[in-house]
């Protein structure tokens, strides 16, 4: 592999006109493509196959005009009169029709829109009930009470709801206009002395990303660079590429579009990982080339020899994020499919950016490559003439006392995972977005005025086809009274029937939230009791509904998680073996990972859901970011293990001793992996002032991820092992040593006019020879 790199590396440094306008054509065509193929990405978590979806299906089938939970755009303004006072009241009453009418000429609310005053439709609604309760025989208090759960008036008169669905075919369908639209008609109410919230599906639109984030991540890599390389030239590359990288894999999951559904979320988080790795791969290969030029005038092939060597771990570190990354689809849940398959595409990009763009603009630039120097570099060197630095320094540190350091990172990194245990996953709700927002808001008054099951509520779908037509309406009947006698059920009601009489929805309010413990505890004993109720009756029944759908993609994301462990390690664990010819040295990778990810979700635990240090409102953690957590960090691990190990492995296979070797690979990398993963935690931090809640855990869970594992595990835990195990840490039965094919990471194969000096071990040299060559 380092020959065929090094060729690679040779050819786009000299043919660089060629391989620069090669990426911007490619740039261009799919740009075209997004722009004219692309359609609107969803919020939709729906997985095929699960009990929810089937109900799901049951409904659309007995009630054809049903549309799917996630499509519609639902709105619920929420109103209230000041403390002490009712909306019946005269000046709220008239503030209230006001608003109403305002509301019907907000953009894409169809004409027909059921928007009334809360106090008279509650009235109605009321008397409805009462009327339909003598005619079926129903206690007049069942009926009151009924009417009670579904009231769009609370009980005291002072909160309101007043509710509709845009006519769109989904929310993202929503316009700019719209948006602004209904805002200002919310605040000309709120002058009335009305308080006017909003929530529902229909506001999901409302929550606008920050776009400061990611270039405020750029700005603290672009500072680390600096720093690294003392060179403004040499510093802006890896920024430059890794936008490129980026924009291009950002405009391909757009047109992705075409042909799948995209979560909205996917975007963000394929630029968290694209910008991170991309900065890291150029960052090692371009220091293992200002390495080169230490040795070699033949810019040409310094660079070879940098890709062929650094390029090599590159591959090898890519494969492991994309294995990581694509396994998300062995779960079988579309949306992470497709948020893993658009960062895997990104990260693809990424190392081919680093093995042919960074060359051709090498080839660009020539001498001026390490232009714009701001400091220069004078290491200190040992009486044998090698750099003495504090990857140096920080290695001997480790190999006084190596167990000592090994059992510190063990306990430390199994501390913080203690809060693990509490785990709590569900998907996030207008209840847990953040207290400043109108839809929390909202959802605090509906909470408070109607109980917080309903905003949570659960659908019952009752088929009776093969039930007597006389008897349909009891066997229905039964099914009513047999979910309103569960445990934490505050009001279960028939609330639609089919033309035919052959099907019938069930509304059941749950006396909890929809993020709550007790609800999904409901939900269980629903499904634990649909085969009783089922023969009694003759009939057949599913639970749908927002809630019950986003409670099953949890219950199947948890369960794939053995799944999705078991195909990434073992084959992650397969590509080491291949690279590191060892054993051990892949089940230490492994192991360490495994203490850095229940670290980060303790952590993350801790912060996000009991709201630890005061930073975050406790909120249950987002069903897929476990998963997706140990997708990208053991990806990002491999990367910090391939980068600091081969170097270690390559001064073995020089004839190092293993304790020597240990301290050489830490003087050529350690400078390199720390500032790889200062880049990366920078950027990843800097996603934890986006407002959207995902967006802000996922940031913070990969931010601290990357502490954990780069400096704790790779930089202390690693070489401690390693000084443990000795020569022993390269074993690898015969057998399995003629199987495996021979794969060149460290570029013994490439002919190069050095085999060892005091410079060769210096990743970060003095740049006077540089200069004066340039």
């Amino acid at each position: 592999m380092a020959t065929l790199l090094h060729r690679l590396g040779k050819t786009a440094y000299r043919r660089w006109p060629i391989f620069i306008a090669g990426w911007i054509v490619a740039m261009l065509a799919v740009g075209t493509f997004a722009a004219t193929m692309s359609k609107p990405m969803t919020d939709a978590f729906s997985i095929p196959g699960i009990p929810s979806e089937k109900a799901a299906d049951m409904q659309e089938e007995l009630f054809p005009q049903s549309v799917d939970a996630f499509d519609r755009a639902t709105v619920n303004v929420v109103v209230a009169a000041p403390e002490g006072h009712t909306l019946e009241e005269a000046p709220y009453a008239a503030a209230v029709d006001d608003l109403i009418a305002e509301l019907r000429d907000v953009p894409q609310v169809p004409a027909d829109a059921p928007l009334a005053n809360p106090v008279d439709a509650a009235a109605s609604q009321r008397q409805q009930l009462l009327d339909a309760a003598e005619q079926d025989g129903t206690p007049r208090d069942q009926a009151l009470a009924n009417a009670a759960a579904l009231s769009p008036l609370s009980e005291d008169g002072r909160v309101g709801t007043i509710t509709f669905d845009y006519d769109v075919e989904t929310p993202q369908d929503i316009e700019p206009a719209t948006q602004d639209r209904l805002l200002e008609v919310m605040d000309d109410a709120r002058a009335s002395g009305l308080t006017v919230e909003a929530n529902g599906t229909g506001m999901s639109a409302f929550t606008e990303p920050g776009g400061s984030s990611e270039l405020i991540g750029v700005a603290v890599a672009l500072l680390v660079l600096v720093l690294t390389f003392g060179s403004l030239v040499a510093a802006g590359l890896p920024i430059v590429t890794a936008l490129f990288g980026v924009g291009l894999g950002i405009t391909a999951v757009t047109g992705m579009t075409a042909f799948m559904d995209i979560g909205s979320s996917t975007p963000m988080l394929a630029t968290m990982i694209g910008l991170a790795v991309g900065i890291d791969y150029t960052l090692f290969i371009l220091a293992r080339y200002r390495t080169e030029l230490h040795h070699t005038e033949d810019r040409e092939e310094a660079i070879g020899i940098a890709v062929g060597t650094a390029g090599s771990a590159v591959v090898f570190a890519g494969l492991t994020v994309f294995i990581a990354l694509t396994a998300l689809a062995v779960v079988r849940i579309p949306f992470l499919t497709a948020m893993g398959l658009a960062a895997a595409g990104t990260v693809l990009i990424a190392v081919l950016v680093a093995l042919t763009l960074l060359p051709a603009i090498l080839g660009l630039l020539k001498s001026k490559a390490f232009g714009g120097r701001v400091r220069r570099y004078a290491p200190h060197r040992e009486p044998d003439g090698h750099v003495l630095n504090n990857g140096v320094r920080w290695a001997r540190l480790v190999g006084r006392k190596p167990v000592a350091v090994a059992l510190l990172v063990v306990v430390a990194l199994g501390a913080l995972a203690v809060p693990l245990k509490d785990l709590h996953l569900a998907f996030p709700t207008d209840s847990t977005a953040a207290s400043d927002t109108t839809q929390r808001q909202a959802s605090d008054l509906m909470s408070a005025a109607f109980g917080p099951g309903r905003e949570g509520p659960l659908l019952v779908v009752v088929d009776a086809t093969d039930v007597a037509e006389a008897d349909r309406g009891a066997a229905i009947g039964e099914v009513a009274a047999w979910t309103a006698g569960l445990d934490d059920v505050d009001n279960a009601q028939v609330v639609a029937t089919n033309e035919a009489g052959t099907g019938a929805q069930i509304m059941v309010t749950p006396s909890s939230g929809p993020d709550d413990t007790a609800t999904e505890n409901l939900l269980t004993a629903l499904r634990d009791g649909q085969d009783a109720i089922e023969q009694q009756t003759g009939t057949e029944t599913g639970v749908t509904g927002l809630t019950a759908i986003t409670t099953d993609v949890s219950e199947r994301l948890s369960d794939a998680l053995p799944i999705y462990l078991t195909v990434v390690i073992g084959l992650a664990f397969l590509l080491l073996m291949l690279v590191f010819r060892s054993i051990l040295v892949p089940l230490t990778a492994t192991l360490g990972f495994l203490l850095s990810v229940l670290a980060t979700l303790g952590a993350t635990v801790a912060v996000f859901q009991q709201g630890a240090f005061g930073w975050m409102e406790g909120q249950p953690i987002v069903s897929f970011m476990p998963i997706f957590l140990i997708g990208v960090v053991f990806g990002l691990a491999m990367d910090y293990q391939v980068f600091l190990v081969t170097r270690i492995r390559e001064a073995h296979v020089h004839g190092y001793p293993m304790r020597e070797a240990v301290v050489d690979g830490f003087r050529n990398s350690a400078r390199v992996v720390t500032a790889a993963a200062a880049i990366m935690t920078a950027v990843f931090a800097a996603f934890m002032l986006q407002d959207e809640p995902i967006i802000k855990s996922m940031g913070f869970a990969l931010a601290i991820a990357v502490v954990f594992d780069a400096f704790v595990v790779r930089i202390a835990l690693i070489p401690a092992v390693l000084y443990l195990l000795g020569d022993r840490a390269w074993w690898l039965p015969r057998w399995l040593d003629r199987l495996l094919p021979e794969v060149d990471v460290e570029g013994e194969k490439l002919e190069r006019p050095y085999l060892r000096g005091p410079d060769f071990d210096d990743a970060f040299d003095d740049l006077e020879s540089e200069a004066s060559r340039a």
